[in-house]
């Protein structure tokens, strides 16, 4: 079972936005070819930081409120949130290095 969760327009505040931990949302869509090139390294990563942050996968065809409050234009875009605030940003289909980097950076 992944331990990447989906996060919409509904659980967003909660799960999100009200994380004890960091929370890195992979902002993706089912057609995106680079969204699919980086989704394994997001599900490593959770599998290796469990517990110590969260994971979350956010279809923005399916969370457009989110997407547009974030100003979500290229995808993949991955957010780090700490304490309710983007503390990193990301786009585009980048080494899992790059994303690791960045996480670590706010554990």
């Amino acid at each position: 079972m992944s331990k990447v969760l989906p996060a919409n327009d509904a659980n967003w505040q909660a799960d999100v936005l009200d994380s004890q931990v960091p929370a890195l949302v992979d902002f993706s869509a089912v057609w995106c070819g680079p969204c699919k090139m980086i989704e394994p390294h997001v599900i490593a990563l959770a599998d290796q930081y469990d517990g110590k942050a969260k994971f979350f996968k956010c279809d923005v065809d399916q969370a457009q409120q989110t997407a547009m409050k974030y100003g979500i234009r290229s995808i993949p875009a991955i957010m780090i949130f700490k304490d309710g605030q983007v503390v990193e940003n990301i786009i585009g289909a980048v080494p899992k290095g790059q994303i690791e980097d960045a996480l670590k950076a706010h554990l």
